[in-house]
Order: structure tokens, then sequence, then C-alpha cells
């Protein structure tokens, strides 16, 4: 019998080692990413459940790092906004690029094995998604890699062929939603959010069979209507925190559209939850309230979906301050105790730590410069806001503005050092209402003056300040919530990956990879991607060799308003790649695309920039419903067109393209509903004057 045995495991692993990449059959499941013990994979979007984005490799290492190379890359033939984590098992390599186009990839050649192209709706992406057309992550369960669409749709692939298995549409396509989140798969349920708040829905999670796409349970994370039953007991307790009867129309926000973590003993699912629609409370619920359950954390049991416990880390949310940021799970001693936590630093600028069984708020401070409150009361487990802080009748500078002192960028955590790796903003936002908001469908409702940067604005202690720009990788220890060490960068920061090699590694908008002691913060290395790099990066290994990877490729929401970033790739082509680096790799890139830019304004269209009304009128027009995408100022964050470099048949046909939108299905919206003719033209003015400068 033994002798058997033996003779069927040889058997097993001569036949595993004659499997061709593309054969292996990706079998993860929730007992092999729960007992994580390999090391060499990284099974899910955070490498495990805890979403701690650290690798215990260590043959790169801060001593011999200087010597890593490319050792491969693959373009994708996209060119706009990459965000994704890979995941790779045993040896595949599996990732969405841009329009969650799905690739499988040898991890160790970079040879494709299989494309899939959901062919995502140009025309939806361009008239319902906030932030370019991206995705951050597929996951991959017991042969299939699931994936999600920015129209809606929940869909999975056999691992082997990239063939399509089942397809689910999550969402009411007679509203304005997409997805831009990484699925994750927990006990056979593939979990997923979605994205819109700004433009007018209701959030809520769902949980589909990963066998066979029918959806198991649904958690709504803002209440419906409040003359009607409510679908939990929980929404019950939530609807009690709204007023006023006008925010159920139009959904309330509340999307969660980026992080998730689990925790197998506990069987917990953790889920962070979005900002509101419009962002000011005063307008979304006037009467008061918290408003729940925005801008939180929701634990609930991924069987079912019922409630377990909430923590609101903005109670009546009004600066867009969402807590769908990295969440991490790890354990700690406090007070002589080891406790289980989840710890955050979401986008208001304070660093949680909560027990992750029950909610309680363990401590919470401030992780970067802010003024629109003092300190979390620890009795109540609110923030202290200063007065003024919700801007009603008066422009307020807020630090950190609608960007966050940290957005989806992720976060690692190192259990080596026990510190966070954050890729921290200060930036502040102007925030300005009157009370004359009113809904617009298919279109931003922020409630707030779109594209105006106030710098005579008091701050919300009524006074004017100097604001520091800043953008950093922040050390944090979460122990004794204090700064470890910081790297002060000039240009975006994107997503960390920690390692046993004492290394941290982030990407940067200056298009520049970088590693750094995770001790002390060091630069050791460098590598010049030839393009904005803001995706997480990840470590793995083949064959006991060790390799680094990352998405590069400009766009999402800081891609295409522009900025820093805008000015550094002016004239540059934006590629989209997957880069691979090992020890003494060797590969290179190719030099980087230039794009043509000439200013081509028709003769008889010259004398518009002269028109200094009408320019101004554009120049209003296009702060409200251009700047998002064609960049502050028309100074696009090479992504999208820079208008003022628009050929002639462009500018001539202005008018059919922005309001009769002769240019749908090439992702460029119409604007009819809030725009006439002569808006357009006046935009155009203003574009023309823009131009002109250049000349």
């Amino acid at each position: 019998m033994y002798a058997r045995t033996l003779i069927f495991l040889l058997l097993y692993l001569l036949a595993a080692c004659s499997e061709a990449p593309g054969d292996r059959p990706a079998n993860v499941s929730t007992a092999r990413v729960a007992a994580d013990n390999e090391p060499h994979n990284w099974l899910v979007h955070g490498r495990n459940y805890a979403e701690q984005r650290f690798s215990p490799l260590n043959q790169i290492d801060a001593g011999n790092v200087a010597q890593l190379g490319l050792a491969w890359y693959l373009d994708f033939g996209t060119d706009r906004g990459l965000e994704a984590t890979p995941v790779v098992v045993d040896g595949i390599m599996y990732v969405s690029a841009a329009w969650n186009i799905v690739h499988a990839i040898d991890a160790a050649t970079g040879e494709l094995l299989w494309r899939y192209d959901p062919q995502v709706s140009r025309a939806w992406v361009a008239a319902n998604s906030c932030c370019d057309a991206v995705s951050r992550g597929v996951a991959v369960w017991e042969g299939k890699v699931v994936s999600a669409t920015l129209d809606g749709r929940l869909f999975a692939l056999d691992a082997r062929d990239g063939s399509l298995l089942w397809s689910a549409l999550t969402i009411d396509a007679s509203k304005p939603y997409t997805i831009t989140g990484a699925p994750r798969v927990v006990k056979g349920k593939v979990i997923i959010g979605n994205s819109g708040a700004d433009y007018g829905v209701r959030g809520y999670v769902s949980a589909y069979d990963a066998s066979s796409g029918e959806l198991a349970w649904r958690f709504y994370t803002v209440p419906g209507d409040p003359a009607k039953p409510q679908e939990s007991p929980a929404l019950e307790m939530a609807v009690k925190t709204w007023s006023g009867d006008e925010w159920h129309k139009t959904g309330g926000g509340g999307t969660a559209w980026n992080s998730m973590a689990f925790d197998p003993d506990l069987n917990l699912l953790y889920f962070g939850v979005g900002n509101g629609t419009p962002w000011s409370r005063e307008l979304r619920s006037p009467g008061g309230g918290d408003n729940l359950f925005l801008s939180s954390l929701v634990a609930v049991n991924p069987d079912t979906g019922e409630y377990v416990w909430h923590y609101q880390t903005t109670p009546g949310e009004s600066w867009n301050y969402s807590a769908v940021e990295s969440m991490v799970l790890t354990e700690f001693v406090i007070d002589d105790e080891l406790r289980k936590v989840l710890i955050q630093a979401p986008k208001n600028g304070f660093f949680y730590v909560l027990d992750r069984a029950t909610g309680e708020l363990i401590s919470a401070e401030k992780y970067i410069p802010l003024n629109w409150a003092s300190h979390v009361d620890m009795a109540t487990g609110r923030p202290v806001e200063y007065p003024y802080a919700h801007y009603i009748n008066e422009g307020r500078l807020i630090v950190p503005g609608a960007s966050g002192g940290h957005s989806w960028h992720p976060m690692a955590y190192s259990p080596v050092t026990g510190l966070a790796y954050i890729p921290a903003l200060s930036v502040p936002g102007y925030y300005n209402h009157d009370g004359s908001y009113s809904h617009k469908p298919g279109f931003q409702n922020t409630g707030i003056e779109e594209g105006v940067m106030d710098f005579r604005a008091l701050n919300p202690q009524g006074e004017r300040q100097k604001i520091r720009f800043g953008v950093r990788l922040l050390a944090w220890d979460p122990q004794t919530q204090t700064e470890r060490w910081a790297v002060e960068h000039g240009d975006l920061g994107g997503g960390t990956l920690a390692t046993a090699g004492n290394l941290v590694f982030q990407g940067l908008g200056s298009g520049e990879f970088v590693a750094y002691t995770a001790d002390t913060g060091t630069k050791l290395w460098s590598f010049n991607n030839a393009t904005t790099t803001l995706a997480g990066p990840v470590s793995y290994a083949v064959d006991d060799e060790q390799y680094i990877a990352v998405l590069a490729g400009r766009g999402g929401g800081s891609g295409l308003v522009g900025g820093p970033t805008a000015k550094r790739w002016q004239g540059v082509a934006n590629e989209n790649r997957v880069l691979v680096f090992k020890l003494d790799g060797k590969a290179t890139l190719p030099a980087p695309r230039t794009v043509a830019r000439d200013v081509s304004i028709p003769a008889a269209m010259q004398s518009q920039a002269d028109d200094n009304e009408r320019v101004e009128r554009g120049k209003h027009l296009y702060q409200q419903y251009c700047y998002g995408c064609h960049g502050l100022e028309t100074m696009a964050g090479g992504v999208l067109p820079d208008l003022r470099f628009a050929d002639e048949q462009t500018f001539n046909e202005w008018e059919a393209i922005v309001v009769g939108g002769g240019r749908a299905d090439r992702g460029m919206r119409s604007f009819a509903a809030v725009m006439n003719n002569d808006d357009a033209l006046a935009i155009r003015a203003y574009v023309i004057e823009r131009a002109k400068r250049l000349q």
C-alpha cells in the first residue's frame, strides 16, 4: 500500500511538471487562502484575507535590490488608467487592464496565454464613470477567474482558456452605477460592490454564488424610502439617522467601491462605505443626522449578509470623506492584551485602530495635518469638528479636500516592522454651497462648484491660512499612532508593497518605481517606467526566483484632472503595461512615443478668444462639466484629448460632438441635458483662448 501511494505521488508530480502553464487548474479555495502558507503565490487581492499586501519572500532584499532589473513586460494595447493588482497562482498571472479586459500571463516569461474582452460600453462609461475606464483587479477561485465590468456585470471565466462560464448583471441599468473595485471570493461567494455615488445611486454590497452566478444576498448601505419597510433590521436602525424627504429619491450614495477584508476565525466580512450624494449633509439630509452607513466600516456574516457591527468614521459626512480605503487585519499587544484589530487610514485624515470582533474604537489619531476636526473623542468615537466646517453659505478651504488624506492607492502593512505604509496626501479642497442645489440626472451631483479652488477662502476656524500641499509615503506605527518616517514626493504616490526583505515598493506619478528600506525609508533603487505608475505592486516566485510586478499606465481620477502629472507627460503617449522585475533582469523598455501637439484653430475662429464675456462663461461651464476628463484650465492629464490641440474637424463639429453626441461611440458623451449649442460654443471660445496662448 505504501509503495502504491509513493508511485501515485510520483506520477502526480510528473504530471504536474508536464502541464503547460495554461492547463494549471488555479484551485484557490477558502482553506488555501486562510492557511497563508504559500509565499510564492499572490492568491487574492491583498495577498491574504487580511489584505496586508506583505510578501514573506526575501530573496530580493535591502542588500541586493540595487541589482533589480526588468525581467519582462507585456503591453496591453490600451491607453487609459491602470489601477489593478495582479493575482498570481502557481506561475500564472491573472490581471485586468483598462476596459476590464482580463489577461492570463505566464508569470516567469511574460507570454500571453489568453485575453478576454468583455466589450464594455464606451458610451456607458462616458456617461456614468467619474474616474476613467479603470479596474482594480480580478479574483481567482476553483478554476475560475472572476471579474466585474464598468457597466455593472460580474462574470466568471475558465482559468485554463478564458472562456466565459457565467455572467450576471449586478445593477439596475436605469441608474448610473459602475463597478471599479476588485471582487473578493469568500466561502464560495463572490463579493462585489459598486460605484456611482456622486451621480446619485443607492449603494450596496452583493454576494453571488461563485459556481453559478446566482445572487445569494445583498446588503444595502443606505436605507430606502423611509415611508416603506426597510430590507433589514440594520436599515431600520439606519433610516432613523436620515432626515428630509428627498435623499431616497436619488439614492443617497454610500457605494462600497474598493476595500474589503475577511476574518475566517470570526467569520466576518468587512467592507468600507463611501460618501453621500450630494456631499453636504445640509443638502442631503437637511434636518441633520449621522446618515448611516455613509463613511463607515461595516462587518457582516459572509454566509448571509447579516449585519454584525459598524463604525462610522465621519458622521454626517459632508466632504467626500469615504471609508473605502485599504483596511488591514492584524494583531498587537495593547495594555498587556493581544488584540485582533482592523486598521485603516481613510480619507478624513485620522488613522483608526478598531477591535475587529466588536468594532470598538481602540485609538484614532491624525496621520496628516487637517483642519476640519480637532480630534476624535474616545468616549463617543466621533470626530470633534471645528466651527463652520459644514461650509453652508460661505466657502471654506478644508484639508484634506475631496482627494482625502489617502485614496484608493493600496496601503501595505508589514508584520515584521509593525508599520503601515500609506500613500498619503495633504491637498486642500474648496467647498461651498448656498442651498440652491437641484439634482441633475446623469451628471455628478456633488452640490459644490466643480473645478474651483479659492485660496482666499477661510478655513473652518474662520481664519486665512497658508496651506501646505503634500504627497508623501508615510510609515505609520498603528500601535503607538505615530509617524516613524516619511518620504516627500513632488508628484502622485501610488500603492505600496512591503516584503520580508526589509523593502517597500511604490510607483509614482513621475514614472519612477522605487524601493525603500521598510524600517527607515532610505531610497535604494528606482526604475523609470516612462508613465505614471499608481497601481498596487505584488511579489511572487516561480522556480525559486522572486519577482516584483506592477501595472503602469496614466489615468484614473487624478490622472484625468491634470496638475503636475499633466505637465510632466505633455506630448508623451500613454502606454499600458505590466512590468516585472527580478535580480539581474536584462530586459529594456522601448523609447517613449511622442504625440503630435499642433494648435489647429480655424482662421475664422481665432477672434473668438477676444470675446471676454463669452470666454468667461465658457470657462465657468468648462469647470462645471469638462475639467474632470480634459483637465484643469484645459491642460489634460495625458490620457484623454487635450482640447487645446484639437484638429480643425473637431473645432468645426464642436456643437455636434458636445451637444449632439457625435462621438458617443468613442466615449464622449452628449451634454444636451445641461447645455445648448450656444453653451457649447462658449466652451469652445474658452478653449480657443487657452490654445492661442501656445501660439
